[in-house]
């Protein structure tokens, strides 16, 4: 193993914890003065006193320790950590909302001393916010050593399909995940890519390869058909101390995660299930009226505005009416700004490119950053679409695609989105595979959460104005 990878490991989780023992400390501090220093007071009064500030200092010092040993139980001191900061709030929430409640506890033991509660209330959300923004430094800190190929981890590729290609070129794009993919293996020893990637031999040369270039992790590309050579590289590997890590493409049939189910003492292995439950999507409705009428009413101005433009710039109505299909195959007319000339499809549908010449003067634009889906909210609205989820398609398209792209009709199981997770990965656009875009749709189906759609709509602020693809 690379010395500086060694060094890496040990320094930055060490850094994280002082990091983290710091933002503690200063929420405590914080909390103090705006309790009993601060307009607080006039809220809540001060009946009893103010209480002395090394009470609660040394109280942090008798009950920090749970607080790490929490963050360690829920693995937030590992690297190669979630690179979006918000992949880590909800475990941070978690993990102070814990600690907090075994700090109370402890206070039986100090039944000389009264501490205020609601100093606990502001230290459950002070620190919150420090440790959050703590945690944000340190993966901007970790992202920038990958990136300068500073304790990147060696990683080859075994396997000689298409997505083998597709994983070498997603890495060696995004450095900041820490991967420095040095080459494949073939089954054969045959090179099958481009000169960029580097043939390392076939599976026999696997082990010596380890043990020479103090490789750290393999990935296992493998096709259905290939399977059975999973045995063989396990069995290659054996007493070697390497990750292996594998792309789950044999799994076309079952991506949600297996359960077993107990009925009168016979087990079964679910393979399949209700992607939510009815309070689960009561939910989400909820959170989808909600964030939608807020959205509507702050960007209505915003409306006015693209509204007058494209009706300056162009002929024809301002919104592009078109029929869509939804959740259980329902029909429903979605809305848009119009991005291109009327009669656009005048020679049969056709997907959209970044060099169309459909395009009005300003309909390349508002493609770019997403604007022209934003009436879409109007169809959240009515209940035909949600905020988050897979994006809606033409009938059109749909039969040409069901019968071709493995599951594809699955993304009918829930409501279509204006944003999804294949978009916010950068899977949009005519450009990209539609096979994998519907492996992340299922995927968002079947691990659907409230958080999930919150992360995706933060991360779907960015790519807006990053991507280079419409959605």
């Amino acid at each position: 193993m690379k010395t500086k990878h060694t060094k890496v490991e040990i320094i930055l989780p060490l850094l994280t914890i002082l990091f983290d023992g710091l933002s503690i400390f200063f929420a405590y501090i914080a909390s103090y003065y705006i309790r009993f220093f601060s307009s607080f007071q006039n809220i809540f009064p001060v009946t009893e006193g103010i209480p002395e500030l090394s009470s609660y200092i040394y109280f942090y010092f008798s009950t920090v320790p749970i607080w790490i040993v929490v963050f360690q139980i829920n693995k937030l001191y590992r690297l190669n950590r979630n690179v979006f900061i918000f992949d880590e709030f909800v475990p941070i929430v978690k993990c102070v909302t814990i600690s907090i409640i075994v700090s109370i506890g402890i206070l039986f033991f100090f039944r000389g001393y009264s501490y205020s509660r609601l100093v606990f209330v502001l230290i459950w959300i002070t620190s919150i916010v420090l440790i959050t923004f703590s945690r944000y430094i340190m993966l901007k800190l970790e992202k920038t050593l990958y990136n300068k190929k500073i304790a990147t981890k060696d990683v080859a590729l075994v396997g000689s399909n298409e997505i083998a290609q597709q994983i070498f070129e997603r890495f060696k794009k995004n450095t900041y995940v820490g991967f420095n993919v040095v080459g494949y293996f073939t089954k054969d020893g045959r090179k099958c890519f481009k000169d960029d990637m580097t043939l390392l031999g076939d599976y026999t040369a696997i082990p010596e390869f380890i043990k020479s270039r103090g490789l750290q992790k393999l990935i296992l590309c493998f096709n259905k058909e290939e399977n059975e050579d999973l045995y063989n590289i396990f069995k290659l590997c054996e007493g070697i101390n390497i990750e292996l890590m594998m792309y789950p493409q044999f799994m076309d049939l079952v991506t949600s995660k297996l359960k077993i189910e107990h009925y009168d003492g016979i087990p079964f292995m679910k393979l399949k299930s209700v992607p939510m439950n009815v309070w689960n999507r009561i939910v989400k409705r909820v959170f989808d009226i909600v964030f939608s009428l807020l959205f509507l009413i702050i960007t209505f101005p915003l409306f006015l505005i693209i509204a007058i433009i494209i009706k300056l710039t162009s002929e024809g109505p301002v919104f592009y009416v078109q029929e869509r299909v939804g959740m259980d195959g329902k029909k429903f007319m979605i809305y848009k700004f119009r991005s291109m000339i009327v009669d656009a499809e005048k020679n049969g549908p056709a997907f959209a490119t970044p060099d169309d010449d459909r395009y009005t003067k300003i309909g390349k634009f508002i493609r770019k950053y997403s604007i022209d889906e934003l009436p879409q909210f109007i169809n959240v609205l009515k209940g035909d679409m949600s905020v988050v989820g897979p994006r809606p398609e033409r009938e059109y398209f749909i039969n040409q695609m069901k019968d071709s792209i493995v599951r594809y009709l699955e993304r009918h199981r829930v409501k279509c989105g204006i944003t999804g997770w294949a978009q916010v990965n950068g899977y949009r656009g005519s450009s990209t595979s539609m096979q994998t875009r519907i492996d992340y749709d299922i995927y968002y189906i079947e691990n659907w959460s409230l958080a999930f759609d919150i992360k995706i709509i933060l991360k779907t602020l960015k790519e807006a104005f990053f991507s280079k693809s419409a959605m």
